[in-house]
């Protein structure tokens, strides 16, 4: 796991705060959610070629192909899945470890899947590094779920589907909140929120947004 020179630790404090007044300007509301933020260092879950940047509005590469998602993403996603100290989540695609960090600070219990064992073993270093004791990890094929953990309260997936995933929704507790993108890599994504209730689904569009493709199976290289 890269470290951060301390200089550029003490240049990013600033920026820090700069990012959390900029994600209130934009919109974010819940103080747990700017909280939390406010407490995973991003810097920390970036290659070393990419901490400079680590509180500019940006997604960055973490290798596999794979990214860490914009900050203001990460912020709209975590708040509407309205989590408290009593939510069950499970994250589909641990990717860095980043949102899951910032997951942990607000829930009583994390799942995560991630199909790249590489960046399983980054993130799970990450998370002992900073004391996550709450999060449950799990090398394998997100798109199936964890239905040996279901049901849960809220469901995250970090990754485009190319639909709602009906196999996410069985593991979804009725009066549970599933955040999802949905759409094809050469074409729009739209952010969704899915509510579960007694009478069906409430579906929100929160907007377009663009996500790496959610890919069935565990990935073949580490």
């Amino acid at each position: 796991m890269n470290r951060v020179r301390p200089a550029l630790e003490e240049a990013l404090a600033a920026e820090r705060q700069d990012l959390l007044d900029s994600l209130r300007r934009l919109g974010v509301a819940d103080e747990r959610v700017l909280e939390a933020i406010g407490r995973v260092p991003r810097e920390h879950f970036l290659a070393e070629a990419f901490q400079d940047r680590a509180y500019r509005n940006l997604a960055l590469p973490i290798g596999h192909q794979q990214t860490i998602s914009q900050p203001w993403v990460v912020a709209r996603m975590t708040e509407a899945l309205e989590v408290t100290d009593r939510t069950k989540v499970l994250e589909i695609g641990t990717g860095c470890g980043y949102q899951s960090a910032i997951l942990s600070l607000l829930c009583r219990r994390l799942y995560t899947i991630e199909r790249h064992k590489g960046l399983m073993g980054e993130a799970e270093r990450r998370f002992r590094r900073f004391g996550l004791t709450n999060i449950t990890t799990h090398l394998g094929d997100g798109s199936l779920g964890w239905p040996e953990q279901a049901p849960f309260e809220r469901i995250i997936v970090t990754a485009a589907a190319e639909d709602i995933p009906p196999v996410l929704l069985s593991q979804l507790a009725e009066g549970g909140i599933m955040v999802v993108p949905v759409g094809g890599q050469g074409g729009e994504q739209r952010l969704y929120r899915v509510d579960k209730g007694p009478l069906g689904l409430e579906i929100e569009d929160m907007g377009e947004v663009r996500f790496v493709p959610l890919v069935a199976g565990v990935a073949s290289s580490a």
